[in-house]
């Protein structure tokens, strides 16, 4: 490249099942500098598909997709095409989203709400081998690396095979509380407190939320109420 030359647009996939969403993050990524959209996909399974056809430099990356989500599409896209690199762009923050995409391979991590610079100097970011992260992520990160521990302890020998955060909503769910007031504690979506709920009733044969505290008070996961179980 000669001096003062404009760099070369950075080639990008766009992958986003929701349609309405796709097509704006495209348009919007049309108006950027120094980005040349060259694909958009409706699901992980067509993102990884794109990428083996078109190399593009990078994929912006949902992660609640159908057939192939975007965890195990970065994981693939990582192992298979090692020279695109990508980056989320996700409406979640929480762990559960966050630390699993990073794991897969994503170099990058934004929520839905960053602005046109941001994404722009995310992908650059990323291209150069730098870390292309939003600031509330940097700070969820250094959180978590400043205290390593989760805050709620979980029994030592977790039965039937239950997830640290599967006991965590189960542990909530005898409390009393809701669907939408275990995920504005968890900070997690509502969708997902409904996957950890179908996932801990699967594992442990219960059927409705009065199984659940039973099956709690009785596994030792919460203290039971003064008075016994009635």
């Amino acid at each position: 490249m000669t001096e003062g030359a404009e760099p070369k647009p950075a080639r990008v996939v766009v992958a986003d099942d929701q349609t309405v969403v796709r097509e704006g993050i495209v348009m919007l990524l049309g108006l950027l500098p120094g980005i040349e959209v060259v694909g958009a996909a409706r699901d992980g399974e067509e993102a990884v598909e794109l990428v083996a056809e078109l190399a593009p430099d990078v994929v912006l990356m949902d992660l609640r997709m159908p057939r192939c989500d975007g965890v195990e599409a970065t994981r693939r896209i990582r192992a298979e095409h090692p020279g695109t690199q990508v980056v989320v762009l996700t409406t979640f923050a929480d762990d559960e989203s966050l630390f699993p995409a990073l794991k897969a391979g994503a170099r990058g991590y934004l929520t839905k709400d960053a602005g046109g610079d941001e994404i722009v100097r995310a992908v650059r970011s990323v291209l150069s081998g730098d870390a292309g992260l939003s600031p509330s992520i940097q700070r969820r990160l250094l959180e978590r690396l400043s205290d390593p521990e989760p805050s709620q302890p979980v029994a030592a020998e977790v039965p039937d095979g239950l997830t640290a955060r599967e006991v965590e909503v189960l542990a909530l769910i005898a409390e009393g509380l809701s669907n939408q007031e275990i995920a504005r504690t968890l900070h997690v979506s509502t969708a997902t407190v409904k996957t950890h709920i179908n996932n801990l009733f699967a594992k442990t044969g219960i059927k409705d939320r009065a199984q659940a505290v039973r099956y709690a008070y009785a596994k030792g996961l919460v203290p039971p109420p003064i008075g016994g179980i009635t």
